[in-house]
Protein backbone atom coordinates (compact mmCIF):
# COMPACT_ATOMS: atom_id res chain seq x y z
CA UNK A 1 0.00 0.00 0.00
CA UNK A 2 1.29 3.66 -0.39
CA UNK A 3 1.14 4.70 2.30
CA UNK A 4 3.41 7.52 4.66
CA UNK A 5 0.98 8.32 7.67
CA UNK A 6 1.66 4.41 8.47
CA UNK A 7 3.31 1.81 7.17
CA UNK A 8 1.88 -1.61 8.44
CA UNK A 9 3.00 -3.63 6.01
CA UNK A 10 6.94 -4.16 4.79
CA UNK A 11 8.44 -1.95 2.84
CA UNK A 12 11.25 -2.53 0.12
CA UNK A 13 14.36 -0.35 0.57
CA UNK A 14 17.61 -0.70 -1.44
CA UNK A 15 19.05 -3.69 -1.30
CA UNK A 16 22.65 -2.16 -0.29
CA UNK A 17 20.31 -1.23 2.81
CA UNK A 18 19.96 -4.66 3.13
CA UNK A 19 20.94 -8.18 2.61
CA UNK A 20 17.49 -9.24 1.66
CA UNK A 21 16.27 -5.82 0.55
CA UNK A 22 13.29 -6.00 2.59
CA UNK A 23 12.93 -4.58 5.99
CA UNK A 24 9.76 -3.95 8.42
CA UNK A 25 8.97 -0.28 9.14
CA UNK A 26 9.74 -1.04 12.69
CA UNK A 27 13.45 -2.07 12.03
CA UNK A 28 13.47 0.37 9.28
CA UNK A 29 12.59 3.53 10.88
CA UNK A 30 14.71 3.65 13.79
CA UNK A 31 17.87 3.13 11.86
CA UNK A 32 17.02 4.03 7.77
CA UNK A 33 14.85 6.82 8.01
CA UNK A 34 14.72 8.39 11.57
CA UNK A 35 12.16 11.16 9.45
CA UNK A 36 9.33 8.47 8.83
CA UNK A 37 9.77 8.11 11.72
CA UNK A 38 8.53 10.60 13.13
CA UNK A 39 6.17 11.22 10.70
CA UNK A 40 4.32 8.30 11.49
CA UNK A 41 4.35 8.96 15.34
CA UNK A 42 2.70 12.35 14.24
CA UNK A 43 0.01 10.88 12.13
CA UNK A 44 -1.05 8.45 14.68
CA UNK A 45 -1.60 11.30 16.90
CA UNK A 46 -3.24 13.29 14.14
CA UNK A 47 -5.71 10.62 12.95
CA UNK A 48 -5.96 8.44 16.09
CA UNK A 49 -4.49 4.81 15.99
CA UNK A 50 -6.83 1.94 16.03
CA UNK A 51 -4.66 0.89 18.98
CA UNK A 52 -6.48 2.90 20.96
CA UNK A 53 -9.49 1.53 20.31
CA UNK A 54 -8.04 -2.02 21.42
CA UNK A 55 -8.14 -1.04 24.92
CA UNK A 56 -12.12 -0.38 24.95
CA UNK A 57 -12.62 -4.26 23.50
CA UNK A 58 -13.37 -4.87 27.35
CA UNK A 59 -16.17 -2.80 27.43
CA UNK A 60 -19.54 -3.98 26.88
CA UNK A 61 -20.91 -3.41 23.81
CA UNK A 62 -24.73 -3.00 22.73
CA UNK A 63 -26.03 -5.77 20.59
CA UNK A 64 -26.34 -5.31 16.46
CA UNK A 65 -29.83 -5.83 17.36
CA UNK A 66 -30.10 -3.35 20.08
CA UNK A 67 -28.75 -0.79 17.61
CA UNK A 68 -30.14 1.43 16.16
CA UNK A 69 -30.22 1.62 12.01
CA UNK A 70 -32.10 3.97 9.39
CA UNK A 71 -31.60 1.63 6.76
CA UNK A 72 -30.31 -1.11 4.80
CA UNK A 73 -29.22 1.31 1.79
CA UNK A 74 -26.32 0.30 -0.26
CA UNK A 75 -24.39 2.99 -2.70
CA UNK A 76 -25.00 1.06 -5.81
CA UNK A 77 -22.04 0.98 -8.62
CA UNK A 78 -22.32 2.47 -11.70
CA UNK A 79 -24.42 0.53 -14.91
CA UNK A 80 -21.94 -1.33 -16.09
CA UNK A 81 -19.22 -1.29 -13.64
CA UNK A 82 -17.83 -4.61 -11.72
CA UNK A 83 -20.08 -5.98 -9.60
CA UNK A 84 -18.05 -7.00 -6.61
CA UNK A 85 -16.57 -3.17 -6.79
CA UNK A 86 -12.71 -1.82 -6.75
CA UNK A 87 -13.03 -1.42 -3.31
CA UNK A 88 -16.05 -2.66 -1.42
CA UNK A 89 -17.52 -3.22 1.98
CA UNK A 90 -20.25 -5.84 3.02
CA UNK A 91 -22.09 -5.24 6.29
CA UNK A 92 -19.36 -3.20 7.55
CA UNK A 93 -19.40 -1.82 11.49
CA UNK A 94 -17.18 -0.10 13.74
CA UNK A 95 -17.36 0.53 17.46
CA UNK A 96 -15.14 3.10 19.40
CA UNK A 97 -15.27 1.58 23.33
CA UNK A 98 -19.34 0.69 23.67
CA UNK A 99 -20.54 3.23 20.99
CA UNK A 100 -21.63 1.66 17.56
CA UNK A 101 -20.27 4.28 15.31
CA UNK A 102 -21.61 3.18 11.96
CA UNK A 103 -23.42 -0.58 11.19
CA UNK A 104 -24.26 -3.06 8.27
CA UNK A 105 -22.17 -0.53 5.59
CA UNK A 106 -22.21 -1.97 2.41
CA UNK A 107 -20.98 0.29 -0.29
CA UNK A 108 -18.71 -0.34 -3.12
CA UNK A 109 -15.87 2.07 -5.05
CA UNK A 110 -15.59 1.41 -8.69
CA UNK A 111 -12.70 2.54 -11.21
CA UNK A 112 -13.26 6.48 -12.80
CA UNK A 113 -15.53 6.89 -9.11
CA UNK A 114 -14.99 9.99 -7.21
CA UNK A 115 -17.37 9.86 -4.32
CA UNK A 116 -18.12 12.10 -1.63
CA UNK A 117 -17.95 10.90 1.67
CA UNK A 118 -20.23 12.99 3.67
CA UNK A 119 -21.25 12.88 7.35
CA UNK A 120 -21.38 15.22 10.95
CA UNK A 121 -18.23 15.16 13.14
CA UNK A 122 -17.80 12.07 15.28
CA UNK A 123 -19.77 10.16 12.42
CA UNK A 124 -16.96 7.61 11.79
CA UNK A 125 -15.62 8.98 8.46
CA UNK A 126 -12.12 8.73 9.56
CA UNK A 127 -12.37 5.70 10.95
CA UNK A 128 -13.96 4.43 7.80
CA UNK A 129 -11.88 5.59 5.63
CA UNK A 130 -8.41 4.08 7.58
CA UNK A 131 -10.26 0.52 7.78
CA UNK A 132 -10.38 0.84 3.88
CA UNK A 133 -7.14 1.81 3.74
CA UNK A 134 -6.08 -0.96 5.47
CA UNK A 135 -4.62 1.32 9.11
CA UNK A 136 -7.74 -0.40 11.15
CA UNK A 137 -10.01 -3.18 11.51
CA UNK A 138 -13.79 -3.61 11.15
CA UNK A 139 -15.60 -4.67 14.21
CA UNK A 140 -17.95 -6.99 11.94
CA UNK A 141 -17.86 -7.39 8.59
CA UNK A 142 -15.40 -7.23 5.52
CA UNK A 143 -13.43 -5.33 3.05
CA UNK A 144 -12.62 -6.75 -0.42
CA UNK A 145 -10.09 -5.69 -3.06
CA UNK A 146 -11.65 -6.77 -6.64
CA UNK A 147 -13.41 -8.98 -4.64
CA UNK A 148 -10.82 -10.62 -2.55
CA UNK A 149 -10.53 -10.05 1.46
CA UNK A 150 -8.10 -7.06 2.11
CA UNK A 151 -6.10 -9.26 4.21
CA UNK A 152 -5.16 -11.40 1.81
CA UNK A 153 -4.29 -9.20 -1.05
CA UNK A 154 -0.96 -8.94 -1.93
CA UNK A 155 1.61 -6.30 -1.01
CA UNK A 156 0.83 -4.95 -5.29
CA UNK A 157 -2.66 -4.41 -4.79
CA UNK A 158 -1.82 -2.61 -1.38
CA UNK A 159 0.57 -0.21 -3.15
CA UNK A 160 -2.54 0.58 -5.42
CA UNK A 161 -3.83 2.76 -2.70
CA UNK A 162 -2.93 6.11 -1.65
CA UNK A 163 -4.15 7.25 1.84
CA UNK A 164 -4.04 11.33 2.96
CA UNK A 165 -5.17 11.79 6.25
CA UNK A 166 -5.03 15.00 8.52
CA UNK A 167 -1.38 14.95 8.97
CA UNK A 168 0.77 16.73 6.07
CA UNK A 169 3.38 14.15 6.86
CA UNK A 170 6.01 16.34 5.83
CA UNK A 171 9.46 16.78 7.59
CA UNK A 172 9.99 19.73 8.85
CA UNK A 173 14.02 20.15 7.92
CA UNK A 174 13.36 19.46 4.66
CA UNK A 175 12.84 21.53 1.81
CA UNK A 176 9.66 20.64 0.22
CA UNK A 177 11.48 19.03 -2.67
CA UNK A 178 13.41 16.82 -0.53
CA UNK A 179 10.41 16.29 1.89
CA UNK A 180 8.51 14.91 -1.70
CA UNK A 181 11.52 13.06 -2.93
CA UNK A 182 11.83 11.22 0.29
CA UNK A 183 8.23 9.98 -0.06
CA UNK A 184 8.79 8.90 -3.50
CA UNK A 185 11.97 6.94 -2.88
CA UNK A 186 9.81 5.08 0.32
CA UNK A 187 7.76 4.63 -2.26
CA UNK A 188 10.11 2.57 -4.54
CA UNK A 189 10.03 5.03 -7.31
CA UNK A 190 13.04 6.55 -9.50
CA UNK A 191 13.95 9.55 -10.57
CA UNK A 192 12.60 11.01 -6.95
CA UNK A 193 13.72 14.41 -7.05
CA UNK A 194 12.68 15.26 -10.95
CA UNK A 195 9.25 13.86 -9.95
CA UNK A 196 9.01 15.70 -6.94
CA UNK A 197 10.21 19.06 -8.60
CA UNK A 198 6.99 18.18 -11.97
CA UNK A 199 4.65 16.99 -8.76
CA UNK A 200 5.13 20.21 -6.94
CA UNK A 201 5.29 22.05 -10.52
CA UNK A 202 1.62 21.06 -10.80
CA UNK A 203 0.11 21.87 -7.48
CA UNK A 204 1.40 25.47 -8.19
CA UNK A 205 4.67 25.41 -5.65
CA UNK A 206 7.51 25.64 -7.68
CA UNK A 207 8.55 29.21 -6.65
CA UNK A 208 8.92 27.23 -3.13
CA UNK A 209 10.11 23.98 -3.60
CA UNK A 210 13.68 24.71 -2.39
CA UNK A 211 11.85 26.37 1.03
CA UNK A 212 12.32 24.59 4.65
CA UNK A 213 8.97 22.52 5.39
CA UNK A 214 8.45 24.44 8.63
CA UNK A 215 8.56 28.22 6.87
CA UNK A 216 5.79 27.47 4.49
CA UNK A 217 1.96 28.04 5.46
CA UNK A 218 -0.56 25.12 5.75
CA UNK A 219 -1.96 25.65 2.56
CA UNK A 220 1.54 25.76 1.16
CA UNK A 221 1.95 22.74 3.30
CA UNK A 222 -1.32 20.48 2.29
CA UNK A 223 -0.73 21.35 -1.33
CA UNK A 224 2.92 19.80 -0.55
CA UNK A 225 1.45 16.74 0.93
CA UNK A 226 -1.06 16.27 -2.26
CA UNK A 227 1.70 16.87 -4.61
CA UNK A 228 1.97 12.74 -3.09
CA UNK A 229 -0.36 12.15 -5.63
CA UNK A 230 0.83 13.61 -9.10
CA UNK A 231 4.20 11.83 -8.21
CA UNK A 232 3.07 9.60 -11.04
CA UNK A 233 -0.22 8.70 -13.18
CA UNK A 234 -1.06 5.07 -12.20
CA UNK A 235 -5.15 4.74 -11.74
CA UNK A 236 -4.68 4.01 -8.05
CA UNK A 237 -7.12 4.26 -5.41
CA UNK A 238 -6.78 7.64 -3.69
CA UNK A 239 -8.50 8.16 -0.14
CA UNK A 240 -8.38 11.33 1.00
CA UNK A 241 -9.78 13.04 4.51
CA UNK A 242 -10.05 16.67 4.08
CA UNK A 243 -8.09 17.07 1.00
CA UNK A 244 -9.88 20.89 0.78
CA UNK A 245 -8.58 21.72 4.09
CA UNK A 246 -6.31 25.15 3.76
CA UNK A 247 -6.44 25.15 0.66
CA UNK A 248 -7.15 28.70 -1.41
CA UNK A 249 -9.48 29.06 -3.92
CA UNK A 250 -6.72 27.93 -6.93
CA UNK A 251 -5.59 25.48 -4.64
CA UNK A 252 -9.11 24.15 -4.73
CA UNK A 253 -9.28 24.08 -8.41
CA UNK A 254 -5.65 22.60 -8.83
CA UNK A 255 -6.85 19.37 -6.40
CA UNK A 256 -10.26 19.51 -8.05
CA UNK A 257 -8.22 19.34 -11.69
CA UNK A 258 -6.03 16.78 -10.19
CA UNK A 259 -8.56 14.49 -9.06
CA UNK A 260 -10.78 14.62 -12.36
CA UNK A 261 -7.73 13.90 -14.57
CA UNK A 262 -6.99 10.67 -12.23
CA UNK A 263 -10.86 9.68 -12.88
CA UNK A 264 -10.45 9.90 -16.42
CA UNK A 265 -7.55 7.82 -16.14
CA UNK A 266 -9.92 5.20 -14.39
CA UNK A 267 -8.65 5.80 -10.68
CA UNK A 268 -10.88 6.32 -7.88
CA UNK A 269 -11.40 8.57 -5.26
CA UNK A 270 -12.99 8.69 -1.99
CA UNK A 271 -13.08 11.69 -0.37
CA UNK A 272 -14.54 13.63 2.81
CA UNK A 273 -14.75 17.44 2.33
CA UNK A 274 -16.95 19.60 5.34
CA UNK A 275 -17.28 22.30 2.52
CA UNK A 276 -18.95 22.46 -0.90
CA UNK A 277 -17.42 20.37 -3.54
CA UNK A 278 -18.22 20.70 -7.31
CA UNK A 279 -16.56 17.94 -8.90
CA UNK A 280 -17.47 16.08 -12.64
CA UNK A 281 -19.93 13.41 -11.93
CA UNK A 282 -19.30 13.21 -7.99
CA UNK A 283 -21.14 10.59 -6.24
CA UNK A 284 -22.12 11.18 -2.53
CA UNK A 285 -22.87 8.73 0.59
CA UNK A 286 -24.12 9.73 3.88
CA UNK A 287 -22.66 8.04 6.79
CA UNK A 288 -25.77 9.07 8.90
CA UNK A 289 -27.70 6.53 7.33
CA UNK A 290 -25.77 3.87 9.14
CA UNK A 291 -24.62 5.66 12.19
CA UNK A 292 -25.67 4.89 15.54
CA UNK A 293 -26.31 7.81 18.22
Amino acid sequence: MTLLDELPFGVKVPASSTSSGWMTPAKMWPRQAPAALELHQASAQSCGHHGAMENDRAISRPRRDEARSDGEATFAAAPGSDPTGLLATKGLACWRGSRVLFQRLDLQIDRGSVTWLRGTNGSGKTSLMRILAGLSHADEGEVTWEGTPLARTGASARRQVIYIGHANALKDDLTLVEALAFLATLNQMDDAVPRARRALDRLGLSACRNAFVRTLSQGQRRRGALARLALDDQARTWILDEPFDALDTHGVRLLSDLIESHSARGGATLLTSHQPIQLADLREIDLEVWRVA
